[in-house]
């Protein structure tokens, strides 16, 4: 539940002349997805990063209260001990009691830092890869900026368990399955099928050794999900024998102004060898962001995930309310991630244009074109806007949004 002061602070603006205004930005230039969130955080209502903008819970302010008292804790005990009761919280939190146990998690302060220590080990090992599409792009230009090869894995492949292995065996032609779960920005997961789906997933990477790369950034949003929760991976993972690297995030949970951990764990046959790059990145992270951080995990553990999952639910049903009509329909995800996926209706309107249009009406939105990284031409039927905001906010954003779409209806 957002504090008792947030619903008194004023919306957002932006004054035109510090970067609200659309005027000379063509957006059609930008690079990448990034590109387009640095424009958004200048803009009145940002719907494009997936980070988190909404305001404290009650009890999430009451550890912003104690941040003094987390700073100098920081200081009086050694790192080891925050990276330790870190861990132990975020993978209890996550119900992965193998991963507490296994001491070869490493940390760093994004998923992006993560990633790119993944692409190292593919790259000196001169290895292929197989990637989900759609997905978020920076994922694809991290491995392509490390010069490794990648082929599409569209979603579908692993929409049923009892057909997973066989189409992997059809499709999958490199040395590595690189999947996001649940995805951004779809929202589809393996996780409805407990441990099936993955478990033909890895059946197959053992069979043909491929290694096996997974992105679980989103999976605390499977928790929130009553009907879906989360099953001990990990467990599979480790019986099984395959060579695995899995990826996981803090960042899209909790609102503490982008501080956060990430965490890559590989399977033991690998492990000194990722160590080895990681150790070439970076030493530590800091101890006062482990400190907060583990923090936020031990109030989501007491309050069942309640200040970010009501959040996510009061926005997604204003943003389905207020859009999903004559122009866009929305796209009901396996699990409810804090981002929605709206499909175009008419084909005369792509997502390009769509967005510049929005643009002009201070509201920023991202285009699927780049999340459909190999076939751009599929993502112009979508949009996707991030819900972690304020909801107050959010449903100013709304509103306008709802009242620019009566343009196209016909």
């Amino acid at each position: 539940m957002p504090g008792a002061h947030a619903e008194n602070n004023p919306v957002p603006f932006t004054p035109n002349g510090i970067g609200g205004n659309s005027d000379n930005v063509d957006v059609s230039a930008f690079a990448d997805l990034t590109q387009h969130e640095i424009q958004a955080l200048k803009t009145r209502f940002n719907l494009a990063d997936a980070h988190t903008h909404q305001r404290q819970s009650g009890s999430q302010d009451k550890i912003v209260s104690r941040l003094p008292e987390l700073w100098y804790e920081s200081e009086n005990n050694q790192q080891a001990f925050f990276e330790k009761r870190f861990l132990d919280a975020f993978f209890r939190l996550h119900r992965q009691p193998t991963a507490r146990t296994m001491d070869r998690t490493l940390l760093s302060y994004s998923a992006s830092v993560s990633t790119m220590v993944a692409g190292m080990y593919l790259k000196q090992h001169e290895m292929s890869v197989s990637l989900i599409e759609p997905c978020f792009d920076n994922l694809v230009d991290l491995l392509r900026n490390m010069k490794v090869p990648l082929s599409p894995l569209p979603e579908e492949t692993l929409a049923e368990p009892g057909q997973i292995y066989q189409r992997l065996k059809e499709q999958v032609e490199t040395d590595a399955i690189y999947l996001v779960d649940p995805n951004n920005p779809t929202g589809f997961t393996l996780l409805p099928h407990g441990l099936d789906g993955f478990a033909e997933v890895v059946r197959f990477c053992v069979d043909h050794d491929k290694l096996l790369m997974i992105d679980f950034c989103f999976a605390s949003f499977a928790l929130c999900d009553s009907r879906i929760g989360r099953v001990d991976v990990y467990e599979l993972l480790e019986e099984s024998g395959v060579t695995y690297m899995v990826i996981e995030d803090t960042g899209k949970t909790w609102p503490i102004q982008d501080a956060k951990c990430a965490m890559l764990t590989a399977s033991r046959n690998i492990h000194n060898e990722v160590y080895n790059l990681h150790t070439s990145v970076l030493l530590n992270v800091s101890p006062f962001v482990l400190n907060m951080v583990t923090q936020y995990v031990e109030d989501s553990i007491q309050d069942g995930f309640a200040s970010v999952r009501e959040v996510i639910t009061q926005n997604n049903d204003e943003a389905r309310s207020a859009l999903d009509g004559a122009v866009l329909e929305y796209q009901k995800p396996v699990v409810g991630t804090s981002v929605a996926w709206f499909r175009i209706k008419s084909e005369e309107l792509t997502a390009s244009q769509l967005q510049e249009d929005l643009f002009k009406e201070e509201i920023y939105v991202l285009p699927g074109t780049y999340f459909y990284w190999n076939s751009p031409a599929l993502g112009e039927r979508f949009v996707r806007l991030a819900l972690a905001r304020e909801p107050r906010t959010f449903a100013a954003a709304m509103e306008r949004m709802s009242g620019m779409l009566t343009r196209y209806e016909r």
